[in-house]
């Protein structure tokens, strides 16, 4: 697919109620954590990052990961793999995105939005939330 095809979509995926203390981050393309931030108050921790999205629709960028021919998916870093060597825990989340609603990718590209999708990150444990994450929302918000 020529990247004529495709559009660039802006997407933010932000963690509410996130562990205080515990480090979160995007994955990069390289494996390594990107954006590191954690939360001191449970304040809510915003990620951006951009995807192209060509016919089909089909879901490219730096941030994307695939499974199988359709699944598309984002990973947020946790503790250990967001680059805290001390924290004790070591995990991913897994956002997908392939789901989005064409509508919501109809209305990023033409009006330049921002597809923002939050999860909750704090398990039914009191730990942070890993494996897949359902999100809580999607909504088109402003730059």
């Amino acid at each position: 697919m020529a990247r004529t095809d495709q559009s660039i979509i802006n997407l933010r995926i932000v963690i509410e109620q996130p562990v205080v203390g515990v480090l979160h981050s995007l994955q990069a393309k390289d494996d390594s954590p990107l954006d590191p931030k954690s939360s001191r108050e449970g304040e809510a921790l915003p990620f951006d990052f951009q995807i192209r999205v060509g016919p089909g629709p089909k879901f490219s960028g730096d941030q994307v990961r695939r499974e199988g021919p359709e699944r598309r998916f984002v990973y947020i870093r946790i503790g250990q793999l967001a680059g805290d060597p001390s924290s004790p825990w070591s995990r991913r989340m897994k956002i997908d995105i392939h789901d989005i609603a064409p509508d919501l990718l109809d209305l990023a590209a033409t009006n330049g939005g921002v597809i923002e999708t939050t999860v909750n990150g704090t398990g039914k444990d009191g730990t942070p939330t890993c494996a897949t994450v359902r999100p809580t929302g999607r909504r088109i918000v402003e730059r």
